[in-house]
């Protein structure tokens, strides 16, 4: 049977074993309160990206849906770009608001700073930057242009656990910061994902997102508690968190595989539109542009390497139909591929990578 080069593969071991096992034995497998392990993946997040608060949940998504309903969004535009996962528009529907689609800046696939500016108005509540393939969009200018207008962030960072901008980690910039840990992201656990709150009254925050993450309940006493909000099933479990500090310890390191992989990518990829080189990024994934998408991703998977096309813009989905024209995206979306860019590759599969994208590009 032919080797296939997975686009996506976490790495994992030894060490995660054990941690699952131990879980396994324990029989406490999950809690809505979040005390076990839970709690303790919070805690070491909070420090690793010197945010204020941690909450952890069981998703992307579930964090996204949170962090915006701490903002009263309702008949209120968020703005963010149409070049990412479905989920991220999703939340602002589902939380009442009105998603505003921007284009992106074609050489990072981050969205577009003049764009971001001309598309605020009176109704606007939210910047909802992506930080694509990890690689963080500028903050500082960011934040300037929503402290003058008065506006909340809610990063997207799904893609960019251990990534940083300046320095310092994603996840302490924005009013929220949104992660996800899904099995192919670079922190990957069975299911999970966090909020890092970097807001003044963090700690009411905190308390008002542990209700909502566990069905409105608070005050828990024994058997009595109350319900104070209406909340869903967004927890966390104890197998995730446990795999999740594990993962944590690592992080970096696999980040610094990421990396380097993305470095001779930059360097040996023969085309010009390739993602850039950026210390700083994550490489979550590795995107280029080809003119012959379906034949050469036809071709590659022919030769055993897997490619993806993250993303179809959302705006083109008939749920968000709009006769929106967003040039970037547009043109990006029709000719973007991700290339198998993960700690698990070895130096005959990135080889084999480089060589063959370079014969059929």
């Amino acid at each position: 049977m032919k080797k296939i080069i997975k686009l996506f593969d976490p790495s994992i071991g030894k060490e995660e074993e054990i941690a699952i096992k131990h879980v396994l034995t324990s029989k406490i497998w999950a809690n809505g309160a979040g005390v076990g392990k839970v709690s303790e993946f919070e805690n070491k997040f909070r420090k690793y990206t010197n945010s204020k608060n941690c909450i952890a949940v069981n998703s992307g998504t579930a964090a996204l849906n949170l962090a915006l309903s701490l903002y009263d969004i309702k008949d209120k535009e968020v703005i963010l770009p149409s070049m990412t996962f479905v989920a991220t528009a999703n939340a602002v529907i589902m939380n009442g608001g009105k998603p505003v689609f921007i284009d992106i800046d074609e050489n990072t696939l981050n969205i577009d700073l003049e764009h971001l500016k001309s598309a605020i108005t009176h109704k606007t509540k939210i910047i909802l930057p992506v930080h694509f393939g990890g690689l963080s969009c500028e903050m500082d200018k960011i934040k300037s242009i929503a402290k003058k207008n008065n506006l909340k962030i809610v990063e997207d960072a799904a893609h960019a656990a251990g990534s940083k901008y300046k320095n310092a980690k994603i996840g302490s910039h924005g009013n929220a910061v949104c992660f996800s840990f899904h099995p192919v992201k670079n922190l990957a656990m069975p299911t999970g994902g966090l909020i890092a709150i970097n807001e003044k009254n963090d700690k009411k925050i905190r308390e008002s997102l542990l209700a909502k993450r566990w069905c409105g309940i608070t005050n828990r006493n024994g058997v009595n508690y109350d319900i104070k909000q209406i909340g869903n099933n967004y927890y966390m479990n104890e197998f995730s968190a446990a795999i999740g500090l594990v993962q944590l310890k690592k992080l970096d390191m696999l980040n610094n595989i990421h990396r380097k992989i993305a470095k001779r990518y930059s360097q040996e990829i023969k085309l010009n539109t390739k993602m850039q080189f950026d210390k700083n990024c994550s490489y979550h994934l590795y995107w280029i542009l080809v003119k012959n998408r379906n034949e050469f991703r036809k071709k590659m998977f022919e030769c055993g390497i897997e490619t993806g096309t993250h993303y179809k813009p959302i705006h083109t989905f008939s749920f968000y139909k709009s006769k929106i024209k967003l040039k970037n995206t547009e043109n990006i979306g029709k000719s973007i591929v991700n290339i198998p860019c993960h700690s698990t590759l070895k130096e005959s599969d990135i080889e084999k990578v480089i060589r063959l994208t370079n014969k059929f590009s």
